[in-house]
Formats: structure tokens, C-alpha cells, sequence
């Protein structure tokens, strides 16, 4: 008996990841930054995140891996009043939540962990995908050649 006669063998074929998906991912990974970022203010510990970046070694020439800071800056702020705003953002650019609206109110610093969840199910959800396009198409032609 063959090795492979030993194996079930099954027709699958992975799953293509629409470009839609791709920026839903990228969103969803920089919310749950946001994320950690929020408890760990609420908290009142310090938040490092960091990334792990090839460089080449220029003393032997080889590619190695080392870990880097990532500098997260905070989505929301608070206003004159008080209240504390979360804007979301893709890239560089500001999203656009509902027209004219490019911001969500959360009231207080307890409720922001809470709202960025909500957001983010939104996100997982298809719920801002209109939004995203055209953010990432704002994003796009800033790399434009004139």
C-alpha cells in the first residue's frame, strides 16, 4: 500500500479573499489596537505595541527579524464640553460613518471600550463597507503620479 492510499484526499479550494475583506481586516486590526489602547488607559498602565520588521544585517549581510515599537495614537479626544468624540479613520484618511457625520459621540471614557466593540462588529458586519471603499480610495489617490 502507497503512502498516498493511506491519506483521504479530498477537492477543496481555498478561500479568495476579496479585496473588501482585505480592508475589513486591516480596520478591524487597527480597532482592536484602539482596543487595547482604551483599557489600557482606563487602566492606567502604558500601552506598547509593537511589530516584527525584517532588516538586513550589515555586518554578516542576512535577513533577520527584529521587533519594533508601533506608535498607536488615540481615535478619540474629548470636547469643550467634556464628552469624549471617537472618529474613525482608515489610513490617513477620516471615515465618513453617515453623511455629514464623520464622528460618534460615547459620552464618557467608561463607555469607549464598549462603543469601539460595537464599531467593530459593525465593521465585521459589513455595516461600513461603502464607508471603507471610499476612504481606501482617498487613500489611493494621494499615491497617484501627477
Amino acid at each position: 500500500m502507497t503512502a498516498l492510499a493511506k491519506l483521504k484526499l479530498v477537492s477543496a479550494q481555498a478561500d479568495q479573499k476579496t479585496p473588501m475583506t482585505v480592508r475589513r481586516n486591516k480596520l478591524t486590526g487597527k480597532i482592536d489596537l484602539q482596543i487595547a489602547l482604551a483599557k489600557a488607559q482606563a487602566e492606567g498602565s502604558v500601552f506598547a505595541a509593537t511589530r516584527t520588521k525584517a532588516i538586513k544585517d550589515s555586518e554578516t549581510g542576512l535577513r533577520k527579524h527584529v521587533e519594533t515599537a508601533l506608535t498607536v495614537r488615540p481615535w478619540w479626544w474629548t470636547n469643550q464640553t467634556g464628552t469624549v468624540i471617537l472618529g474613525l479613520r482608515y489610513g490617513s484618511k477620516p471615515i465618513e460613518i453617515t453623511k455629514g457625520k464623520n464622528a460618534i459621540e460615547v459620552g464618557s471614557i467608561d463607555n469607549l471600550v464598549d462603543t469601539l466593540l460595537a464599531v467593530r462588529e459593525a465593521v465585521k458586519a459589513g455595516e461600513l463597507d461603502a464607508q471603507i471603499d471610499a476612504a481606501s480610495g482617498a487613500v489611493r489617490a494621494g499615491f497617484k503620479r501627477k
